[in-house]
């Protein structure tokens, strides 16, 4: 069709589409799905061949969040039966991080429920930073802890973190029907911060939370302005004890669309595929590996993932190769001006050794990914109670599907166990 031809065009020469062009591929048919796959996929492959790019999550505090966002486990209020405790040691998240790392995990995302880090939460984070890079020579690391203030940016990088995530979510126009105890402009300020800081920026969104294809288009237009490096989409969970409990608004096929629209509109960047792939794509994940060129392996935050051997399989099964710790994730032209950038700020390129990234409400989850739930692996063992619950009424909470996580920190349960 003409439309994905032109959009292959557009994203071969990293041509920004335009906003109908974008809102025709969510709008696209069942019938038309494989073929707008297909589209992606040459895009995708023109940036970054068959490579899969593995991150791991670290929850260094979790739970008891002083922040109102609608989809987050950690909240305020919440009534979720999530993990919460304080700031692990840099020893403990070192080793948590190990297991990441262990199943072929490039970059290691450590997040912290809560509004923002303190200065000395950030003291903290980057005595844990240096201990895993310490530790695993080579590795990334992002940092999620949500606003920031003037120079903690800055602070992160001298400490070894190459990445920050802040993700915007939703559009502007919707933003304030999802949170109400910050705004749209300090997510927008807090991605700018890690810019200015040499850092690569890392911001992405949740989708299924009621909004519309023009949100959807709308932030994702917004996170090419601010020029995202990786962009994690996050399929919302309705985690029961959150005002989201029933918004079971996705399917598959929107969920592929979705992220081809992502990667038509921010061709060249990482996009992620985070917190609910195994809920909302199910047996589909393998075809958007297709499309998509990261995932995070194993657990998210409050919830357990697929099991990471399983996605290791899966990405073999598929034709995908998992990207090499020695190998640079972004195009030449990408990763040169962010180089270039680190450098202006005086901090040397990012993920270098001169140098040396859901997580909290603020934050919005490097997976809200991340505070959203995946499905249970135990669910497979009652049959019976899974068919009752597949058939109940739209809108009602799908609790078979819903797992909270009860491995890795907090637990005697390694992860993934």
């Amino acid at each position: 069709m003409d439309l994905l031809n032109t959009l292959v065009d557009k994203g071969l020469r990293r041509e920004l589409p335009t906003r109908e062009e974008a809102l025709a591929v969510l709008a696209t048919s069942d019938d038309e799905l494989l073929d707008v796959v297909a589209a992606a996929g040459k895009v995708r492959r023109q940036w970054f061949g068959r490579r899969v790019k593995l991150n791991y999550l670290v929850n260094l505090k979790s739970g008891l969040c002083p922040e109102d966002c609608s989809y987050c486990s950690q909240r305020l209020g919440s009534k979720a039966e999530i993990l919460k405790y304080t700031w692990l040691k840099p020893e403990e998240a070192s080793q948590a991080a190990a297991a990441g790392v262990a199943g072929g995990a490039k970059r290691v995302c450590l997040v912290a429920s809560g509004r923002g880090p303190t200065d000395r939460d950030v003291e903290r984070v980057g005595k844990t930073i240096e201990a895993i890079k310490e530790q695993n020579e080579g590795i990334e690391v992002c940092a999620c802890l949500g606003l920031l203030s003037d120079g903690q940016a800055e602070r992160l990088k001298d400490s070894g973190a190459d990445a920050y995530n802040h993700n915007l979510n939703t559009s502007e126009a919707t933003y304030g029907q999802i949170t109400k105890t910050h705004t749209y402009a300090d997510r927008v300020d807090t991605v700018q911060k890690a810019h200015a800081a040499g850092l690569s920026a890392c911001s992405g969104l949740i989708a299924g939370m009621g909004e519309s294809d023009e949100d959807l288009v709308d932030v994702v237009y917004s996170l090419r302005e601010l020029d995202s490096d990786s962009v994690p989409v996050n399929f919302l969970i309705p985690f029961e004890g959150t005002p989201l409990a029933k918004e079971w608004n996705l399917t598959p096929q929107r969920c592929l669309r979705i992220l081809a629209m992502v990667r038509f509109v921010c061709p060249d960047v990482e996009v992620r595929i985070a917190g609910g792939r195994e809920v909302h794509l199910r047996s589909m994940q393998p075809l958007a590996l297709n499309i998509a060129n990261s995932i995070f392996l194993g657990d998210y935050l409050t919830s357990e993932g697929q099991a990471g051997q399983a996605d290791l399989d899966m990405i073999a099964d598929a034709g995908f190769e998992v990207e090499g710790a020695g190998t640079t994730t972004l195009p030449a032209h990408r990763a040169d001006a962010m180089a270039a950038a680190a450098a202006a700020a005086g901090r040397g390129p990012c993920g270098s050794s001169a140098a040396e990234a859901g997580c909290g409400s603020a934050c919005g989850g490097c997976s809200g990914h991340e505070h959203e739930a995946v499905p249970a692996q135990a669910a497979a063992s009652e049959p019976a109670a899974a068919a009752a619950q597949a058939q109940a009424p739209a809108g009602e909470v799908r609790s078979d599907l819903v797992a909270v996580r009860r491995r890795g920190a907090g637990t005697d349960l390694a992860p993934n166990a």
